[in-house]
């Protein structure tokens, strides 16, 4: 790392600037070519240009005298390590280690582990396994940005919601954070890169006279059927039905309940359920085995539950997760309240949970509007 005096002519005034040119090395670019690190620092120090008399003489010298003492401090701080710059040590961090070491020590957290585990999964698969702390500025930020809305894919093949781009973006740029305070890096490179947008989706769910009556209709796949019921009255994601043991499943003195770590958010639930619901789960079978034995996520159960919602009459785009959006809405239809909804449904943060009451909210608005003209 160098420290060179340059100067600058200025148009306006005919003065000369003095600043400071900062090289930090060099870096290779998501294209592979090889990219120079500086940094500048105006010393708000001029020079006159083309100076006459002896007095303008010596006020050059005099300056040039500050603006080289000046340049010798910053080369002193910065082979101290201050100045906001680090050794080029430090800068060798590998990235997805660092972030894997800030991600294990959130591993206790409820939610929060499983984001920083998905962000990671999502960086390597962008970045690969090795990739320096010097190597991420503002155009790698923006570039795992535009990955993350454009690229980026669940387990089961579709895009990643705007909702899941947000969160793990903010891992991200929370990682960088913690590089700043551990003065690897001096700035966040993502400070300046716009978080993404979130967009809500139109949400689908069942009425209850709709329930009623996929509950009548006949459905290829008993398991499925089940299941998805059991999803209606408990808000249940498919991948926690999809793994729920009897182990985990108790029936207390206040009644029935399912003790389990969510597999999206990794956090631990207590769920208590009705009698009705408990209904669905069938005949109690071994600790170990699972609960809804054959149900599997496939192209052929998909399309069986969208013919089982034909058979009832219903035409709305209904998957497998509208099962907890129905729960969802019902509950509030029927008086629950919006913290206690959040709590069943495991929701970190109450405001993941008000999108349901903007439904309940235009369903009032629907309802005043039905009465007709009374000035007829």
């Amino acid at each position: 790392m160098k420290v060179h005096l340059r100067q600058r002519q200025q148009t306006k005034k005919g003065n000369i600037s003095l600043f400071l040119e900062i090289y930090k090395g060099t870096t290779i670019t998501s294209d592979g070519k090889v990219k120079n690190l500086r940094d500048y620092e105006y010393l708000n120090l001029y020079l006159i240009d083309k100076p006459i008399t002896p007095i303008e003489r010596q006020q050059n010298k005099d300056i040039l005298k500050l603006a080289e003492s000046i340049k010798a401090k910053r080369e002193l701080e910065i082979k101290n390590g201050h100045y906001g710059f680090t050794s080029e040590f430090k800068q060798s961090t590998n990235f997805i280690e660092y972030f894997t070491e800030l991600m294990n020590k959130r591993s206790q957290t409820k939610g929060n582990f499983g984001n920083w585990y998905s962000t990671l999964k999502h960086l390597k698969e962008f970045a690969g396994s090795k990739i320096t702390l010097r190597e991420i500025d503002q155009k790698f930020c923006e570039s795992f940005k535009n990955y993350l809305e454009k690229k980026a894919k669940k387990t089961s093949g579709q895009l990643l919601s705007s909702a899941s781009v947000s969160s793990y973006f903010s891992k991200f740029r929370a990682c960088l954070n913690e590089a700043v305070k551990d003065k690897i890096i001096f700035s966040n490179p993502a400070i300046d890169v716009s978080s993404p947008r979130i967009i809500e989706n139109q949400r689908e769910y069942l009425t209850l006279d709709e329930v009623r009556a996929i509950v009548k209709a006949e459905c290829r796949y008993e398991v499925l059927k089940r299941a998805f019921l059991f999803s209606c009255l408990t808000g249940l994601r498919w991948s926690d039905i999809q793994n729920l043991k009897w182990s985990q499943v108790q029936n207390t003195n206040e009644g029935w309940r399912i003790t389990f770590h969510q597999q999206k958010t990794k956090g631990l639930q207590y769920l208590d359920i009705s009698e009705q619901a408990r209904t669905y789960l069938g005949e109690k079978g071994n600790p170990d085995e699972r609960v809804f034995i054959g149900l599997k996520y496939s192209s052929y159960m998909n399309v069986e539950l969208s013919k089982w919602m034909m058979r009832a009459g219903i035409t709305k785009n209904i998957t497998f997760h509208c099962g907890r959006h129905t729960f969802a809405v019902l509950q509030l239809t029927l008086g629950t309240e919006i913290f206690t909804l959040s709590k069943l449904l495991g929701h970190e943060h109450l405001k993941t949970t008000q999108i349901y009451a903007k439904i309940i909210d235009e369903k009032k608005r629907e309802a005043v509007n039905k009465i007709p003209d009374i000035n007829l």
